[in-house]
């Protein structure tokens, strides 16, 4: 049978090796490399669907399990008709497994073959989440996208710990598959594991594979290591996945990691960042980033980013924007939000035009001496 979610490669770039693709799903077709915005609580923080479909075009959200299993319920969710509806969202939907979060619980939690006991960071309530509770879960969600609970290890590991704890990981991988219970709707991601470790890389990816999943996403980089380390473990591990199926890079949103990730042959990538820095007052433009809270900017009549045409850019001033900032108004983190997320989503484009053009190259040089990252 068909997977619910499958990869078409249209154009690899000549230059780089980057991938111009589609990802088709039941909600909608994704045009990769793309950048996916985090609604962890069925919402991308003070957006509204519309924003996100008709002033950004949208056409894929990550939601968190652990979130959302805590609060408000899955079950709840799933008599909401799925998370789609719940939250009023047509198109595609990600799920992340919860791994992530619960592992940062620290001593909150333990781990064991079965699964993971933790305490809830709301309220201390004793919960157990096992890789057939998960599935559970995302089935009551109904993303389109679910994945795999794994587990991430800290940065840095131990050789020993982190072999354990990736082998773990494949376990737990095939009991999801086995648990997955709505494989017509919903695909199932695996993730790779192995910390820094090149041969535990290597092996994670062909055991995973063997499993034959509609996708595969790389877990724990981008955790806190330096650049150097993270561009090297992603440039070996991106290969050693299939060319036929989705690439997903779990947790990456800053300019440069998404460049780098397209060109490495990365299809997806997650993050936070647009809207954590919009709430720190902070802007990304094509000339770098502007913190817009500065005094600076406090008689700046001109736009965030005299380059950029969403709905901020278009509307409002620096000035406007730094007074709503300081004044801790709601509207300054909106219009921020919409800003920073519209950037990565133009970002993404023009990313997906050098591809076809086999310029990505150059592009990337050109938009690092524009943005001021060092080469």
């Amino acid at each position: 049978m068909k997977p619910a979610v499958t990869y078409e490669l249209l154009h690899e770039c000549k230059q780089t090796g980057a991938r111009r693709g589609i990802v088709h799903t039941p909600h909608g077709d994704i045009q990769t490399p793309v950048f996916m915005p985090v609604g962890t609580q069925a919402t991308v923080k003070s957006m509204t669907p519309d924003e996100l479909k008709n002033e950004i075009d949208v056409k894929i959200l990550l939601s968190n399990t652990y979130h959302l299993y805590l609060r408000p319920g899955s079950k709840l969710i799933r008599e909401a008709g799925g998370l789609h509806k719940f939250m009023n969202w047509d198109r595609a939907i990600l799920t992340d497994s919860g791994g992530f979060q619960v592992f940062s619980l620290g001593p909150l939690r333990t781990i064991t073959e079965e699964g993971v006991e933790f305490k809830s960071h709301l309220d201390g309530s004793r919960h157990f989440l096992s890789p057939e509770k998960v599935m559970e879960i995302e089935n009551d969600l109904g993303s389109d996208i679910m994945m795999a609970f794994d587990e991430c290890c800290p940065y840095p590991s131990t050789y020993e710990y982190t072999k354990a704890s990736m082998e773990r990981t494949t376990r737990w991988a095939k009991r999801c598959k086995e648990a997955h219970k709505n494989t017509e709707n919903q695909s199932l991601f695996g993730i790779i594991q192995g910390g820094f470790y090149k041969d535990l890389r290597e092996q994670s990816a062909k055991e995973l594979i063997e499993l034959d999943l509609p996708g595969y996403a790389i877990g724990g980089i981008s955790v806190g290591e330096p650049k150097e380390e993270f561009l090297e473990m992603l440039r070996y591990t991106t290969p050693l996945m299939p060319k036929d199926k989705p690439r997903y890079l779990m947790g990456v949103g800053s300019p440069d990691y998404l460049i780098e990730a397209a060109i490495s042959g990365i299809d997806m990538c997650d993050c936070v960042l647009p809207t954590r820095i919009a709430r720190n007052g902070t802007a990304m433009t094509w000339n770098g980033k502007v913190v817009v809270r500065n005094k600076t900017y406090e008689k700046d009549w001109g736009p965030l980013d005299p380059e950029c045409d969403c709905y901020t850019c278009r509307n409002y001033t620096r000035a406007y924007i730094r007074h709503l900032v300081k004044t801790k108004e709601i509207l300054g983190v909106r219009l921020l939000s919409l800003h920073n997320i519209y950037f990565l989503t133009k970002l993404m484009e023009k990313v997906r035009i050098e591809i076809e053009n086999d310029n990505l190259l150059n592009f990337k040089n050109e938009f690092y001496r524009k943005y001021g990252y060092e080469e």
